[in-house]
């Protein structure tokens, strides 16, 4: 089992609860999301709450965080585009956490499940379409025909941007997904083979060397697309929200 690069990656009940046939258990998936919103929040509340005019690292870590993710709402959706700010910055330090979270051996990574980033993105598209209803009324389905289409072709275009919207949930936390669970799997597996050949003897251990120097450049790359994953998500999301403030551009 200690090999099984699948194994880290299975549901286990921490608490069982069952509502209405119904299982709400409480699991160690719930507990790593609970510990990421909770690390997430504990940092940012302690390296804030000086407010110092002259920041201290912590402080500086928290302003950079701020300030990249403000810059990439701004430059995606415009200044209207910072109402959401809160939105997109809970959903970048999130998914970073989460994603650096997981590099811990014996921990877990919630966002190698793909029910979790889904749900994430059907939340953005949800905002998406309720904001732009909101603001701009019916005619924000507008959206969906570009400026300047010919009305030959227009309900071709019409269709295929429908089905580019209705699929844009599936392409966001598909990425997330495959790339956390296919690194981890990779690691998992050259890892699994550095434990197998020390158990061979002296040849064994001159033989694991280079799946261990695999192992550790893998560690070194997990690392850049965990937040190269979290980056992503979050200008993905910063582009999908510029259709809610700006329908007709």
């Amino acid at each position: 089992m200690a090999t099984d690069p699948i194994h880290q990656f299975q549901i286990h009940r921490l608490i069982p609860i069952e509502i209405g046939g119904l299982d709400l258990s409480f699991t160690n998936s719930s507990l790593f999301m609970v510990v990421t919103a909770g690390l997430a929040a504990g940092f940012l509340y302690w390296s804030t709450s000086g407010r110092g005019l002259i920041p201290g690292r912590l402080q500086s870590v928290s302003e950079l965080f701020y300030e990249f993710v403000a810059g990439m709402l701004r430059d995606s959706a415009g200044s209207q585009g910072m109402r959401f700010f809160p939105f997109v910055f809970a959903l970048f330090m999130f998914v970073l956490l989460a994603n650096l979270i997981g590099l811990i051996p014996y921990f877990f990574t919630v966002t190698s499940h793909i029910i979790v980033t889904f749900s994430l993105a059907i939340t953005v598209t949800a905002v998406v379409m309720g904001y732009g209803i909101y603001k701009h009324g019916l005619s924000w389905f507008a959206v969906f025909k570009p400026s300047g289409v010919p009305p030959a072709v227009a309900p071709f275009v019409i269709l295929i941007e429908v089905i580019s919207f209705l699929s844009r949930p599936i392409s966001h936390s598909v990425r997330l997904f495959a790339n956390m669970l296919a690194g981890h799997v990779t690691l998992k597996v050259f890892a699994g083979f550095v434990v197998s050949l020390s158990a061979l003897g002296a040849v064994g251990v001159g033989g694991a060397i280079l799946p261990l120097l695999m192992t550790v450049a893998l560690t070194a790359l997990e690392l850049i697309v965990a937040v190269l994953q979290a980056y992503v998500f979050a200008i993905l999301t910063c582009m999908y929200l510029n259709d809610a403030v700006h329908p007709h551009h």
